[in-house]
């Protein structure tokens, strides 16, 4: 399998790995940065570009699991591996804890150690929820949004597609947050918040709006 991604957040999916015992067969892809050495930790490969992305797709394993940030950033590369057959694959801890009735997880999801969701949650394809977060029953996150650690969703909550909320961020009850949003770490979001929208400080008010993504 590769993990889209080789610098930090990537290294803390391979603990994912490592807390499930399946760290065989493990590939790491990053065609941006530089490397001294293309093998991580003397033992995984790290594949530098797209061709042999492809033949790993191909011949070895279909699938791969997001290990970068930035929604945007997710969904792009999401694409490009998708485009030359690849699929998308959730990773969640063992140390997380899901509860039993009405979750639905889509592919792509991240899921890092110490996360708490409860029932009735929607996870989109391709989020991200990091370290120590918490989210509350009946709550939505819309496609590649990320969740930073420590962050509190409670419960009746929806977070757009494409949205990032910083760490230690807490969204009260029956609150909604729009798509492309950016809730800037510690902010505590009390009222809904529309599309394409920057907020900061508690309680959470709008310092700037943001460009349309367009996809």
């Amino acid at each position: 399998m590769i993990i889209a991604g080789a610098k930090g957040f990537a290294k803390e999916v391979l603990e994912i790995f490592n807390q499930l015992n399946t760290i065989d067969n493990i590939y790491f892809y990053d065609d941006i940065n530089k490397f001294n050495n293309l093998c991580l930790y003397n033992k995984f490969k790290i594949v530098n570009n797209i061709e042999d992305a492809a033949n790993i797709f191909n011949n070895i394993d279909k699938n791969f699991v997001l290990g970068i940030g930035n929604p945007l950033l997710r969904y792009k590369l999401t694409k490009k591996f998708e485009d030359i057959g690849g699929s998308i694959s959730s990773i969640i801890s063992p140390y997380a804890r899901i509860g039993s009735f009405g979750n639905l997880i889509d592919g792509g999801a991240n899921i890092m150690t110490g996360t708490v969701i409860t029932n009735d949650i929607t996870l989109e394809k391709g989020v991200l929820i990091n370290l120590n977060c918490t989210i509350g029953h009946d709550s939505f996150i819309g496609r590649f949004s990320e969740l930073c650690p420590g962050v509190h969703i409670s419960g009746n909550c929806k977070i757009g597609e494409f949205s990032f909320i910083g760490t230690g961020s807490v969204i009260l009850p029956g609150v909604s947050v729009g798509k492309n949003v950016i809730v800037g770490a510690g902010a505590v979001v009390t009222k809904d918040i529309g599309d394409n929208s920057m907020v900061i400080g508690a309680p959470a008010k709008k310092i700037k709006d943001l460009e349309s993504i367009i996809l």
